[in-house]
């Protein structure tokens, strides 16, 4: 889900260009959520090979890359690790929508509805140890870094960056920034253009800039994180009924300090708190990272991403194109470095 406060977090747009030679920490279980959403045939169901196989993830991961790395962009990806314990609500609330989901797709599915299959598919997905195994493979095949993160992925990413070991961390959710990353790319790993009803709309990728988001709301990083907490976290859905965005800025404002902030929810009767903030709170303080990890790119094996790919049935063509595709544009930036 992510903290939702878009409608007050300032962003400018930026071109895959302004991030050549930069690293770039991504959240992958973001990433691969994205691919496996909207890599889809009509009907909803994901792309897979002739046993039944899953390979959306691939599809989205192998393209995606070769795009990055060909605008000269070093990617790395981080991977979820054990969940926090507060997040055990959050988690069984999604896998009952889930099955809720795939219960409505398969009455869709009998009554031939492909409008309906398409909408429900997209909303039981799950991430298993195979398409995970599987991503990794991949990634290391392309020469991309993989850092397995202890618990949550965009927390081990946003500390990389903070560490000055990535320029910026990419994800879709806003949940990075309470944990500090220094910038948020979003709309990294999406495709350029989305199908909407009435047609293609751009997707641009976007910039959020740390410093500059808490001199534009007049807040520091605690109080950004206690509006987070207002909205509603993965380890708080829904935050405290009645508190969106901009009223949760003005209460954030007016109290400035965590204490006096759920001080005055607590006493007043507008407002019901159930649930502990100062637990969620210390969370987004004091995550346990493996600031230990390096991050080494290495040269691509294309031997094996081929035989990734076209165990998995790809066209073999196409991943040729694509990695001559990228090989060329090596070529010519060394050429350029040279000169």
């Amino acid at each position: 889900m992510g903290v939702q406060i878009s409608d007050i977090v300032p962003r400018k747009e930026i071109q895959l260009q302004d991030l050549k030679g930069k690293i770039i920490a991504i959240d992958a279980f973001n990433a691969i959520y994205q691919f496996l959403t909207t890599i889809r045939q009509v009907d909803g169901t994901p792309l897979m090979d002739s046993k039944g196989k899953i390979t959306s993830h691939l599809s989205g991961l192998f393209y995606r890359n070769i795009n990055l790395l060909t605008e000269g962009i070093k990617p790395v990806y981080v991977f979820d690790g054990k969940p926090p314990e507060l997040k055990r609500e959050e988690i069984l609330r999604r896998a009952e929508q889930k099955e809720i989901a795939q219960e409505k797709y398969e009455k869709a599915k009998a009554e031939g509805n492909t409008e309906d299959m398409r909408k429900y598919s997209q909303q039981f997905i799950r991430i298993t140890d195979k398409i995970i195994a599987e991503s990794k493979e991949l990634l290391q095949a392309l020469g991309i870094p993989v850092i397995q993160a202890k618990g949550e992925g965009e927390a081990e990413a946003s500390f990389i960056t903070r560490s000055n070991k990535a320029w910026a961390t990419a994800s879709q959710d806003y949940d990075t920034l309470l944990y500090c990353t220094p910038r948020l790319v979003r709309n990294l790993t999406l495709a350029r253009k989305r199908k909407t009803l009435t047609g293609y709309v751009d997707v641009n990728i976007e910039l959020v800039e740390f410093d500059y988001l808490l001199n534009h709301l007049q807040i520091d990083k605690d109080q950004l994180i206690c509006l987070g907490i207002l909205v509603g976290t993965d380890y708080n859905p829904g935050g405290v009924k009645g508190i969106g965005q901009k009223r949760a800025l003005d209460i954030v404002r007016q109290y400035k300090y965590p204490v006096k902030i759920f001080e005055y929810i607590q006493n007043s009767e507008k407002y019901e708190l159930n649930f502990d903030w100062q637990k969620i709170f210390k969370e987004f303080h004091e995550y346990e990272c493996c600031s230990n990890q390096e991050i080494e790119f290495s040269q691509v094996n294309e031997f094996k991403v081929k035989q990734i790919l076209t165990d998995r049935e790809f066209s073999l063509d196409r991943v040729n194109s694509a990695l001559d595709k990228l090989k060329e544009a090596k070529e010519k930036d060394k050429q350029k470095k040279l000169f």
